[in-house]
């Protein structure tokens, strides 16, 4: 059996309650749900919310937001290494470069991504990844830990087929969000799908954001129920029958993550 598995969704936030994202992720067969890890305080949460149990199986990642890093304190990778001893811990991050914002410097991003890559290396997990318009200081430094690191997911990928195609001779996995729905902002995302193949390619909503722009909803909050719609519209870009694709991203969610024993049987 398979099922939709959503890989990045922002928990725990106000604009998502638990009970009615359970209820509506499991009514469109959306059966598995990654919450992404921001700092350490919201990392702390999303795993707290992992040990509610449900028909939705629920994990984690731990990690700094480039956004924050400037607000880390002493012993926060220590603070990281303990949340990612956790079962429900599956990945480091999220966790890379923002330069269009600057929310943070630009030498405390880089010092803050560089230190969780050094721990993903440690623990022998993957690495969750954020990029926005920094991807050549990003690449460089990933090029340097890629030989030792588990792998990685570059989450809401939005960029271009030469980028898409570096991250891939890295060994990444790649997310792909309702911004493929995006009519004036998706083009160069739709054309990057080209060159990922189906096994490196994961499902994710950015819940409670990126809401689907031809998914007609009063709502303005993302939900990980509107994942189906998200893949027909990659299943009509990359032709192929979309029960296939959900075959193929449940397995790669599956294997990248390693949870194979938690949906056994």
């Amino acid at each position: 059996m398979t099922h939709w598995f959503d890989i990045g969704v922002n928990m725990p936030d106000k604009r998502l309650p638990l009970e009615e994202v359970i209820n509506g992720a499991e009514a469109q067969d959306v059966l598995g749900i990654v919450l992404i890890g921001t700092d350490v305080e919201q990392s702390q949460q999303a795993l707290e919310l992992t040990r509610d149990a449900s028909a939705v199986h629920l994990a984690a990642t731990a990690g700094v937001h480039p956004h924050n890093a400037k607000d880390v304190k002493q012993g926060y990778i220590e603070e990281l290494r303990q949340l990612a001893s956790a079962q429900n811990v599956v990945a480091i991050g999220e966790c890379g470069l923002d330069f269009n914002r600057n929310f943070s410097p630009a030498d405390a991003q880089l010092r803050v991504f560089e230190q969780q890559l050094e721990l993903a290396c440690e623990l022998g997990l993957p690495v969750y990844l954020h990029e926005r318009d920094a991807f050549e200081p990003q690449i460089r430094l990933l090029n340097q830990y890629a030989p030792r690191l588990k792998g990685a997911i570059v989450h809401c990928f939005t960029g271009s087929k030469q980028q898409a195609e570096a991250y891939l001779q890295l060994g990444f996995s790649i997310g792909i969000t309702g911004w493929v729905c995006d009519p004036k902002r998706g083009d160069a995302l739709r054309e990057a799908l080209s060159v990922i193949p189906l096994d490196r390619l994961l499902l994710e909503t950015d819940a409670p954001y990126l809401m689907p722009k031809t998914l007609k909803t009063k709502s303005r909050n993302n939900q990980p129920a509107n994942l189906p719609h998200i893949a027909q519209e990659v299943a009509a870009i990359k032709k192929v029958d979309i029960q296939y694709l959900k075959q193929c991203c449940w397995r790669n969610s599956i294997n990248f993550f390693e949870l194979e024993s938690d949906f056994a049987g």
